[in-house]
C-alpha cells in the first residue's frame, strides 16, 4: 500500500499592511482582557460539547462549533486572542475525543455538566462585562 503525501499548506502572504490601528490592537503588547480566563473555559466547554453531543447521537456538534465562531467574532476578530479561543476549543474536543469512543453514562453526565457550566460562565460574563 503506498502512502499519500499530504500536500503542504502555505499561508498567503497579506495582500497589504495592517491599517495603524488594527497593529496596536492585536500586537503581543495587547493586554488580556479582565474576562479571558471565562471566555477560554467557556471555548473549551464548547468543544467538549461538539465532540461529545455527536458521539452520543445529538447530532448538533456543528451549532457548538458556531457558537464558538460567534464568540470568537463578537470578541476578538483577530489576534493572539482569537487564537487562543480557537486553541481552548481545540483542546476541548481533542480532549474528549482521545478519551471517548462510545456514549457511556458518563459523557452523558460530562454533556450535563458541561451544559449547566456553559450557562453559568456566559451568563457570567454577560453580567459582569456587557456593556447595557
Amino acid at each position: 500500500m503506498r502512502r499519500i503525501e499530504k500536500p503542504k499548506l502555505v499561508a498567503p502572504k497579506p495582500a497589504t499592511a495592517p491599517a495603524a490601528g488594527e497593529q496596536a490592537k492585536t500586537g503581543p503588547d495587547t493586554p488580556p482582557a479582565p474576562y479571558d480566563a471565562q471566555t477560554q473555559r467557556l471555548a473549551e466547554i464548547l468543544g467538549g460539547l461538539s465532540y461529545l453531543r455527536d458521539l452520543c447521537g445529538d447530532g448538533d456538534g456543528a451549532d457548538w462549533r458556531a457558537k464558538l465562531a460567534t464568540l470568537r467574532d463578537a470578541d476578538t476578530p483577530s489576534g493572539s486572542r482569537r487564537a487562543k479561543l480557537t486553541a481552548a476549543f481545540n483542546r476541548g474536543f481533542s480532549g474528549y475525543e482521545l478519551t471517548y469512543h462510545s456514549c457511556t453514562p458518563n459523557a452523558k453526565l460530562v454533556i450535563a455538566r458541561y451544559l449547566q457550566e456553559a450557562q453559568q460562565v456566559a451568563s457570567s460574563v454577560a453580567t459582569r462585562y456587557a456593556t447595557p
